[in-house]
This record gives C-alpha cells, structure tokens and sequence, in this order.
C-alpha cells in the first residue's frame, strides 16, 4: 500500500492552521521524516476553534513518532480510543488527520488518491449548483444562468414572501454564505407560507427550463414528518432529482412517514457523524442519496464504509459541498467521487478568489462535472503565507424561530 520504508513514513510534525481567506477554514497539516506533507481539512462552520482546540490539544501529541501508512490502525486509535465516540467535534479532528494519511501514503506511492482506493468508477464528478432569488421570477433566471455555465444540476431556493431572510438567499448580492456575525442571527420562520411557494416555484421552472436539467432542493430540516410528506408529494409532477433535509433526522423512523406518502426521491445526511446516524435510513430504504462528508464523519476511511453499506441498498452518495467545506475537503471528496461504485452527485458551491488562492487546487469544471486531478495525493495544497493574511473572524450560524417566538431548527 505504501512506498519507503517505516523510517520515512514516520510523522515528525503536524500543526494546525487557522485561517479566514472569506470564510474561517481549519487545516491540520502533517509531515514525515522524509518530508512528505499531507494536508486535512478540519472545518466545522462556526464551531471551527472547537475542533483546532481538540486537534491541537488532544490529537497532535498521539501523532508524533506513528507510521503515516498505518492508517487503519491510526483510525481505530483516535476513535476507539477516545471513549466518548462520535460526535461532530471528534469526528472532524479523526477526519482531519484520516485525510492527510491518505494524501501522504498516495504520495509515497506517486498515484493520485482515487487510484489508491481501487482506480476510477467514472471520468468526472456530476455537480449541481446552487441558484437563489427574492422571488419565483429571480430564481428562474439564476437556474438559466446556470444552465448557460454548463451546469446540468442545479439547487434552487427561492425568499419566502413576507420573511425577512430564507435560508438559501444571498442579501448581499454575493454567493450564499450563511455565517454571518459573530453572535448567532436570529431569523423568523413560517412553514405554511414556505409550503405555499416551493411548488408554485418548481412549477414555473419546469415551464422555463424543460426536463433535461436535474432540480433539487434543500428544506433545511424545517419540516414535521407529515409536512414533510405532503411537500414530497406535491412535488412529484415536477420530477425532482432529490428532496434534501425534509425533516430533522435524529429519529431515523420519521422518514418511514415521508415514504409512505411520496415517491420523491430523498436526501440526507450533511450533518451526521457516523454510520450509525444512517443505519436505519439506509437498512429500510428510507433515503435514496447519503449526505455525509467526509470532513465531518471521520474521514475517507469511515465513508468508505458508510459508502459500502449504502450501495448494498441501492443508496447512492451526494456529499455536501457548501463553501463551509475547504477545497482540501473537496479535493479529497473528487477522488472519493471518482472512485465509490454508487456515486450519485456532488454539491459544489464555488469558494472565493481568496479562498482559492490560499489552497491551490488541480480539480476543475468541464461540461457539468468536476474532474479530479492527476497529482499524487488529492491535488490541493496550502500557501501558508498567503493563509496568515487571513487571521480568524468570529462567525456563527444563524438560529430561527416561529412569529411566536418558538426556536425552530434552523
């Protein structure tokens, strides 16, 4: 699996780095006596000092002076290990480094990641964008204009009329960056007029737009199971390529309502942690795409599993890939993407002119799909210069409750 020997895997470094190129992203950056650097992304929107915290303080130490190649062991170590298992704080820290083992050992070896894990499924990544307007009209003309840049996806979200801020909608005219302040923002909510809009939207974008793009959808988790349903299949005429976050997950049987009531097909999973998160979606066909990412439910190694698990019942991946992910993450999601048997689609938001400069990246954008590179390891790498320009800013997600006051899932 790896090249050199013992000696020259051994981790001599590794360090966190902090920076906020736009956004805050954590960066754990490993290196072995032969001098082959491994990158992980160990982000977690606005909790990112949380995990460098956990990283710096409880991970590095255990680093120092193990074989970079015994990746499986190095896994099993930081989350076996640990006894209080799980959670998104540990599971990002154990990503983190899972990811740079596998840029170092890919390295070693001089291969691209993807050709580590088993060689290539497919020759680029299916995408979708995100388009957004502060009404039907706006929103119509952001999926055109996607349609025009190639894409063949595209997410669309759409201002509910008469709330202040929706999720999903830029007010500054920028790409849709939800972490905007230091201290959580807090914004109204109110389903009966969300559930009013979303298929009068998809309505009118099939009239626009035809059957040949695929549309998704995000309902952020907003929803009771019922509710959930009837969204579900009001949507059915218009064909949806995926429902994503129709109700909150924690309890997995919820979704068993959605299914009884809809065929349209369903998504989650960005925020889980672990396969046990899924299980029962998964087991009982309750989902058709698995949301989990790699930066948040332990690294390439854990989703190689959950992945495994999933295409045993006909679930297919679609990672999360919203600008809170760094392009190390995204970078090492394309080889992933190029190789899991049952890819289904990947997010793609695009990251600022800052943020890409900070991580240079050999993946790109062709005709509707991503296309990992052929560098050794995951292609994406950090100017570490240019990164402490950037210093850390304080932001946090934004919180929602009802006109009554209520908190609500945001």
């Amino acid at each position: 699996m790896t090249e050199g020997s013992p000696r020259d895997r051994e981790i001599v470094n590794a360090r966190v780095i902090v920076t906020c190129p736009g956004r805050n992203f954590v960066t754990l950056r490993i290196e072995t006596r032969a001098g082959i650097v491994g990158l992980g992304d160990a982000t977690l929107n606005g909790r990112e000092l949380a995990v460098a915290a956990y990283l710096q303080e409880h991970i590095v130490p255990n680093l120092i002076g193990r074989d970079a190649g015994r990746i499986e062991d190095t896994w099993q170590f930081f989350y076996r290990g640990a006894y209080w298992r799980r959670g998104p704080v540990t599971m990002t820290a154990i990503a983190a480094v899972d990811v740079a083992l596998w840029d170092i050992v890919a390295k070693l070896a001089g291969m691209p990641l993807y050709q580590m894990l088993g060689g290539r499924s497919r020759e680029g990544a299916l995408v979708y964008g995100h388009a957004n307007g502060r009404d039907i009209a706006e929103t119509s003309d952001e999926v055109r204009r996607h349609i025009e840049r190639g894409f063949r996806a595209v997410r669309a979200q759409c201002a509910v009329p008469g709330l202040e801020k929706t999720y999903g909608i830029s007010s500054s005219g920028k790409a849709y960056e939800p972490a905007e302040s230091a201290l959580p923002l807090e914004t109204q909510w109110s389903t009966p007029q969300y559930l009013r809009l979303v298929p009068e939207l998809f309505e009118r974008l099939r009239v626009d737009h035809g059957n040949d793009v695929e549309l998704l959808h995000d309902a952020h988790h907003r929803l009771t199971p019922i509710e959930a349903a009837r969204l579900a299949r009001d949507l059915e005429p218009y064909r949806l390529f995926w429902l994503e976050d129709a109700t909150p997950a924690e309890n997995q049987r919820a979704f068993e309502l959605i299914r009884r009531h809809s065929v349209t097909p369903l998504a989650v999973g960005e925020v889980f942690n672990s396969i046990w998160d899924c299980k029962h979606l998964i087991e009982q066909q309750l989902i058709d795409f698995i949301r989990t990412t790699i930066v948040h439910a332990g690294g390439i190694t854990h989703v190689r599993r959950l992945a495994d698990f999933a295409a045993l019942h006909q679930v297919r991946t679609g990672f999360h890939g919203a600008t809170d992910l760094s392009p190390v993450c995204m970078g090492a999601a394309l080889h992933f993407d190029a190789w899991v048997p049952n890819f289904g689609i990947q997010e793609w938001m695009l990251h600022s002119q800052e943020t890409d400069a900070v991580f240079p990246h050999d993946y790109v954008f062709r005709d509707g799909r991503l296309f990992c590179g052929e560098s050794p390891g995951h292609g994406v790498t950090i100017d570490e210069k240019l990164a402490a320009k950037f210093p850390y800013v304080p932001k946090q997600l934004p919180v929602a409750r009802l006109a009554d006051g209520t908190m609500w899932d945001w």
